[in-house]
């Protein structure tokens, strides 16, 4: 251990270099942490997804749309204006990461370039499922023990048993306190009265 109360290896030539440890959130992590989430709020705002505010702007969501997102969760994840609601609502319950999670994956199956396939699935590993990130999506064992092992060699399906179990925990508890919320009645109450106004 050094001086300060981090761990520490040494490297060829001598110098000495930070070493997070992986079982705990404590003191020896604490610098690799602060440099870990400047990174994570660079991505998740660059893998981002659109802001309920650009929402208005550009996908403002008709009438119809909203009536439709109380009849599934697909129809309500099939309009970016009903993610960017449900994103947002999900920020209320901070569990905004479960969606964040769920679009990078969604943008992850869609890459054929090879090489950015094991860029990319680090990316989206240290973001949302290593135990050191601020934005650890909640997972069983089993899944964790799946991913691993992908990313020894990832492809472009390494997440796919997470990206279900969260779409599921999102299917089955956020979604109906989404149809229950504020956010979700004060879209319907506004598109209501807009439609009353034509």
């Amino acid at each position: 251990m050094s001086q300060n109360g981090n761990f520490s290896t040494t490297q060829a030539g001598g110098s000495h270099r930070s070493n997070a440890c992986c079982l705990c959130w404590c003191c020896c992590c604490s610098n690799s942490w602060r440099e870990d989430e400047d990174r994570n709020r660079r991505i998740s705002h660059n893998i981002t997804m659109e802001t309920l505010e650009n929402c208005d702007l550009d996908a403002k969501p008709t009438a119809e749309e909203i009536h439709l997102w109380a009849q599934s969760f697909d129809k309500l994840l099939k309009t970016p204006a009903g993610r960017n609601a449900f994103r947002e609502f999900l920020r209320t319950e901070y569990s905004e990461e479960n969606m964040l999670f769920w679009l990078a994956c969604e943008d992850f199956k869609t890459e054929a370039n090879i090489n950015a396939i094991e860029d990319k699935a680090r990316t989206i590993y240290e973001d949302f499922i290593s135990i050191l990130s601020p934005k650890e999506v909640s997972l069983d064992s089993r899944v964790r023990e799946v991913i691993n092992k992908k990313m020894e060699d990832p492809s472009n399906q390494v997440f796919d048993d997470a990206q279900l179990q969260i779409y599921t925990l999102m299917h089955r508890d956020s979604y109906p306190r989404f149809l229950n919320s504020s956010i979700y009645k004060s879209l319907l109450q506004r598109s209501t009265s807009t439609a009353s106004e034509s």
